[in-house]
């Protein structure tokens, strides 16, 4: 069914209700960077049942985040890597809802390799509209969303797209499946790779137009949530491997992987036509 358009009074209500939330989220990530740097490296660690690592820093910082952003918006829903996998599935049930990763490259964080951070993402009607990106490594904040731009800081970034070195660098999370692998072959002699553990941060370097693309098969919608945001902010383009997610309406831990590639046209073609 076509959805409705809205009237202007609600255009401009619905504007409003976004800025707000984006003011609030940029303030409860930046609360929770120096507490992020602290234990950079300084936390032990466990497993969870994915064998994906986590700390007591992605418990707390889940917490204290989301405990800031509910003072103001309590009839939001919020959606964390984190929550328990006992718990039961949220339904999203309200006009807004949050998805946050508390650390993305949680190995990189626990070990004291720099590259990994905060990311934070902001839906409307299931569909992110904002994503935040705070970047250790850089000790930086990306932000933005479809109609706002991409801000590093919050000033208006410059984009690398027109640097030729950045244009023979795209990013791949492995490990891959080597059928897959097989058809991918083409690329290796086009690109040079970047693989950091950490897909939040590739997608971040696409927007950034640093790398002329990414590809991976292992992210979940907490991993790819704000950087779909970025993504559509710079007008790249954003690919599923199989269904999208969005509209999320269903929240869990346990929510399958949704392979995915992002980044300029020629990039997308390319991995089109390879997967084809």
């Amino acid at each position: 069914m076509k959805k409705k358009s809205l009237s202007r009074q609600a255009k401009l209500k619905l504007e409003i209700a976004i800025r707000h939330r984006i003011n609030a989220g940029r303030v409860a990530i930046k609360d929770q960077i120096a507490f992020f740097r602290r234990h950079f490296g300084q936390v032990s660690s466990d497993w969870k049942a994915d064998a994906s690592r986590v700390t007591f820093a992605d418990i707390a910082i889940s917490e204290n985040l989301f405990a800031c952003l509910k003072n103001d918006f309590a009839d939001d829903d919020f959606c964390s890597e984190e929550m328990s996998t006992n718990a039961s599935p949220i339904e999203l049930s309200g006009d807004f809802s949050w998805v946050l990763d508390p650390i993305d490259g949680t190995n990189n964080f626990a070990l004291g390799f720099p590259l990994c951070g905060i990311s934070l993402a902001l839906l409307h009607e299931g569909v992110p509209v904002y994503g935040f990106v705070y970047d250790f490594s850089i000790n930086s904040l990306f932000e933005g969303g479809p109609s706002y731009g991409l801000l590093k800081d919050q000033q208006k970034y410059v984009s690398l797209s027109n640097d030729i070195e950045a244009q023979k660098i795209i990013g791949l999370q492995f490990p891959i499946e080597p059928g897959l692998f097989k058809k991918l072959i083409p690329i290796f002699s086009d690109f040079k790779i970047r693989a950091l553990g950490s897909s939040t941060l590739l997608g971040t370097l696409a927007a950034q137009a640093y790398l002329e693309g990414v590809l991976d098969v292992r992210a979940k919608v907490w991993d790819i949530a704000a950087t779909y945001a970025l993504a559509k902010a710079v007008g790249n383009e954003f690919h599923f491997f199989n269904e999208s997610p969005f509209p999320l309406r269903e929240f869990h831990p346990s929510l399958p992987t949704c392979p995915y590639f992002t980044g300029s046209k020629i990039f997308c073609e390319k991995i089109e036509s390879l997967l084809a």
